[in-house]
């Protein structure tokens, strides 16, 4: 999930239910790895905090244009998560950041974050800079509780590279920054702007003449009509049921509002098992697995053999954040026309068909025992300016959390194009969970009572009692009370 009075109150509130609009029409919408959590806690050896192990070799002296005093000559250990938007922009980062400061980068390009990073991290050894993202990302809360991670507030606080009088806080879209607020602080840069939904192809719809549904009945009808002609309604990631938690808490959100929202992030006593609108939106895709509307075999597929089915027809939906055009470059056929949906609404539903859940996605951290820390937090505060933005857009055809951050020439790929038209089309009316941040232990909860329910083992109710057993679980940490919405 800068330093303008609506940024600071994004800062020292987490409650900020939307994103600003205003700097995002013109601009708006792009992709983000949001990642499952799925791979164990780190142990609970704590690294300290502070100044890392940065020596005299990694430390410069600073000024105006170094304001962290990066030192030519010092080494960067950079690590890139190669999901859906490969490493060629970070590799792109690292020449431009090499040929300014003199700062050779080594290169970790990887899908295996926590297999790879768990033991440098235990081992008081960690890498400078991580795109922590991915299935198999290090959960934040644990890192952060485990003080491993550095404040970010010096970077958000630095001049801005494209104009220095500003704080480089100020030139981030208004919200962008609250994905990485763990107790307070602020320990990850969520990078890329993201929204999540629905997609589905154009071309299908058109040969098929199903019109885009707005509303969850008209969405039903659509899975009944590809069912009778051999195709799947709705496909999801069946091995890694966070995909599927899009639609269920979505329609949760739109139902209720961000009323129904914020008792979740906020652990409320009657989050899921007290809450009509949470009931609704258990039953409502419930019913897509009844009337066996499932594209076939989706429960045991991972994300990209889902995706790839997807690609080839096989369903008509598929529910995903806006990265998913990039992770499927090559699985998908060139007269696709890959579209992005807003959630369809229930009956009596609190927020419009447009609304639509976005912020920002694909978190960088910075450990607390990099070694060379002036190097990773320069590095970090290039990353928001406008050339290394648009490099990135260029490279991953996808906007930044940065305002205006992309040159005008940059051409994205029509799925992107379409999540830029439903942003512009949601205005105000956008949500974002954070639980997913604060509780990695409740959030895997969750999905594993998803898991349960799209295999029809258990029944929406027992699902919100499990989901609400992961809640109450949840706020018996004494820390839960840190994080709050209002």
């Amino acid at each position: 999930m800068g330093s303008t009075s609506a940024e600071n109150n994004a800062a020292n509130n987490p409650g900020t239910s939307g994103v600003g609009r205003r700097d995002l029409i013109r601009r708006s919408a792009a992709l983000g790895l949001v990642a499952v959590p799925s791979m164990g806690f780190l142990s609970a050896c704590a690294s300290g905090g502070g100044d890392g192990d940065a020596g005299e070799d990694t430390k410069g002296k600073t000024s105006k244009d170094n304001p962290f005093g990066v030192k030519k000559g010092s080494k960067l250990d950079v690590v890139i998560f190669k999901g859906g938007y490969g490493d060629d922009y970070a590799k792109a980062w690292e020449a431009s950041f090499q040929k300014k400061w003199g700062v050779a980068s080594t290169h970790t390009g990887t899908q295996e974050i926590t297999g790879k990073l768990q033991p440098r991290f235990n081992g008081g050894n960690p890498p400078d800079i991580v795109d922590n993202s991915g299935a198999q990302k290090i959960k934040i809360d644990v890192l952060h509780k485990n003080g491993q991670l550095l404040d970010l507030a010096e970077v958000l606080d630095a001049p801005s590279v494209d104009d220095p009088s500003k704080k480089v806080r100020d030139t981030l879209i208004p919200g962008t920054i609250d994905a990485g607020l763990q107790e307070g602080k602020v320990v990850a840069l969520n990078y890329i702007y993201t929204v999540w939904g629905l997609w589905y192809s154009g071309k299908l719809f058109k040969e098929k003449g199903w019109e885009e549904p707005k509303t969850w009945d008209d969405f039903l009808a659509v899975c009944k009509d590809a069912k009778s002609q051999g195709i799947g309604g709705l496909a999801h990631q069946g091995k890694y049921p966070y995909y599927i938690n899009v639609a269920i808490m979505d329609l949760i959100a739109k139902t209720g509002g961000l009323d129904a929202m914020k008792a979740i992030d906020n652990l409320d006593p009657k989050a899921f098992a007290g809450s009509d609108a949470a009931l609704a939106a258990v039953e409502a895709i419930y019913e897509v697995v009844e009337k066996g509307y499932l594209m076939p075999g989706t429960n045991g597929l991972t994300h990209t053999e889902s995706q790839t089915r997807w690609n080839q027809y096989k369903a008509a939906f598929i529910t995903s954040g806006s990265w998913l055009e990039n992770e499927q470059l090559k699985q998908t056929p060139a007269d696709f026309d890959m579209k992005f949906l807003p959630m369809p609404v229930l009956a009596d539903s609190q927020m419009p068909f447009e609304a639509i859940r976005a912020g920002s996605g694909e978190p960088f951290i910075i450990p607390s025992k990099a070694r060379n820390l002036p190097g990773a937090k320069e590095f970090m505060r290039m990353m928001l300016s406008k050339e290394w933005s648009t490099t990135f857009a260029k490279e991953a055809n996808s906007l930044t959390i940065l305002k205006d951050g992309v040159d005008p020439s940059v051409q994205l790929r029509p799925g992107t194009q379409s999540t830029v038209e439903a942003s512009k089309a949601a205005g105000d009316n956008t949500f974002r969970f954070l639980y997913t941040e604060w509780y990695s232990e409740m959030d895997t909860a969750i999905q594993n009572a998803s898991n349960e329910l799209m295999a029809k083992r258990i029944q929406p109710k027992e699902w919100l009692k499990r989901a609400q057993a992961a809640v109450d679980k949840a706020a018996k940490d004494p820390a839960s009370k840190n994080n709050r919405r209002e």
